[in-house]
């Protein structure tokens, strides 16, 4: 049984008030050990130490050895490689095909490429004629935020959180970091890369707790926090937005999607088939980019259809080290009630059932996990609610459409705006189509392809601001004009 505890000013320690919780296995619901769960005296001194460091030797390190440190830390990720890819895998049961691809390699990369790329954005200057005729310089400097509290979620722990981390700590902040009560370890984890990196005590503080009432609403309304970013659904978001407004703090966030796939008749199927089977189907359908509405051209409707049902029930579901798994459990058994409910209410409301719709069965110890499975209908309304609602399940809707116009208005009939796909060979319509769609993101004959240096977010109800490249530096840091009299 592993004991989590918070890792504040460079050191685990538990909770004064000896509060903890289970952290569970997904996919068998057993307990792998226990989490300290932090109350206001332990968010009190992570915020403290984070302060203390930002005045301390964090905030007056050169850049340079800034930046050395966080390519350390990067490094130290990958040595310990096996680790993280183990604990991750653990807390999400996710396969480690797709941990070892994807959460574990690209938390690394975070650091390096942040650091990178805060070494190389230049800001601005210009000259000011003035009455004497001797004119003024005006220029700015970026100066680190402050305290972020970063908010992480479960689907994606190590990866979401260090998108977070490796941009504020190049900026020069320090942070204070709450992971997600069901994925504890590999952000604690990190805590003794960070030693071992020679970050600073107090830069990189986690706390360990739940929401209201707990260690999440005490960091959101801490006084002493210049900053929250957050991933999570958008519920949750507003209940921050509202928390943090007395003390007028910025705010990023990534929050919910409902995202739409638009596969045209010249499509390459063959991609468009895999990637949509990605999109929908990866991390048991628990991404906040991933597909949920899937609307087919009608020339190939019925053959796309044949297709991605043939594939999804192809899918293995098993444990997280077993090298034929394709799909894990969902996180919990509170969110497999949930999926389920949604299943349910598709075939209440008229949903052709092509494939899925309800619990495998597993072997052994699976048995008691989180299991749904591979989930695909047609013939609903636009109106239907498995067609409104986000459910973060491995299940989509497939429509088939008729027209350009008409596909365009049903991919934006949503309240949200995070993600969209497109699938055309047709190279006037893919950025016809693409410029029309409401996301913050929208690919044309691939899914979940990023590069860090472009702005990441949503529209609408799925987040506020942008964040990697300079989108990130420009949370992270404020920036201050100098004017000088000459």
């Amino acid at each position: 049984m592993k004991e989590i505890k918070h890792f504040i000013n460079g050191e685990f320690v538990g909770s004064a008030s000896g509060k903890t919780f289970a952290n569970i296995n997904p996919a068998t619901n057993q307990q792998l050990g226990i989490v300290h769960e932090a109350g206001k005296a332990e968010v009190d001194q992570a915020v403290a130490a984070a302060n203390a460091a930002l005045k301390g030797p964090w905030g007056k390190m050169p850049v340079a050895e800034r930046m050395a440190i966080l390519h350390k830390v990067a490094d130290g990720i990958n040595a310990r490689f096996d680790e993280f890819l183990e604990a991750e895998c653990l807390d999400t049961g996710k396969p480690k095909s797709l941990a070892s691809h994807i959460d574990i390699p690209r938390g690394a990369a975070n650091f390096k490429v942040f650091a990178d790329l805060f070494k190389n954005v230049p800001t601005e200057s210009f000259m000011l004629d003035t009455p004497d005729g001797k004119g003024a310089l005006n220029y700015a400097i970026r100066k680190p935020k402050g305290v972020i509290a970063v908010i992480s979620p479960w689907n994606l722990p190590l990866l979401l959180m260090t998108w977070k981390v490796g941009p504020a700590l190049a900026c020069g902040n320090t942070v204070v970091v709450k992971p997600s009560e069901e994925t504890p370890r590999t952000t604690t984890l990190l805590g003794e890369v960070m030693n071992a990196a020679g970050v600073p005590k107090g830069v990189y503080n986690v706390i360990h707790g739940f929401g209201p009432n707990s260690a999440g609403e005490f960091l959101t309304t801490h006084p002493d926090i210049n900053g929250i970013t957050f991933t999570g659904e958008t519920r949750t978001g507003a209940a921050i937005v509202k928390a943090s407004a007395d003390h007028i703090r910025h705010v990023s966030f990534e929050l919910g999607g409902k995202n739409p796939a638009v596969v045209f008749a010249d499509c390459d199927m063959d991609k468009a088939i895999e990637g949509t089977l990605r999109s929908v189907f990866a991390n048991c359908g628990q991404v906040c980019l991933g597909t949920e509405r899937v609307y087919v051209e009608r020339p190939i409707f019925n053959e796309f259809l044949s297709r991605l049902t043939e594939a999804a029930e192809g899918m293995q579901l098993g444990a997280w080290d077993d090298a034929c798994t394709s799909m894990g459990p969902l996180i919990s058994k509170e969110h497999q009630q949930k999926v389920l409910s949604y299943y349910a209410k598709a075939i209440e409301e008229g949903a052709n059932l092509i494939t899925g719709g309800g619990v495998p069965e597993m072997p052994g110890a699976l048995a008691e996990g989180n299991w749904v499975q591979p989930t695909i209908w047609t013939g609903l309304p636009e109106t239907a609610t498995v067609v409104k609602e986000e459910i973060f399940g491995p299940c989509c809707h497939v429509q088939p459409f008729d027209s350009e116009d008409e596909v365009v208005a049903w991919a934006n009939d949503t309240k949200y705006g995070l993600a969209a796909a497109v699938w055309t060979e047709n190279t006037s319509r893919a950025h016809r189509v693409a410029a029309q769609l409401d996301a913050g993101i929208v690919w044309v004959n691939s899914w979940f392809l990023r590069d860090l240096r472009t702005p990441f977010g949503g529209m609408k109800h799925s987040g506020i601001g942008r964040e990697g490249g300079v989108h990130s530096l420009e949370f992270y840091t404020e920036l201050k004009n100098v004017c000088v009299k000459l």
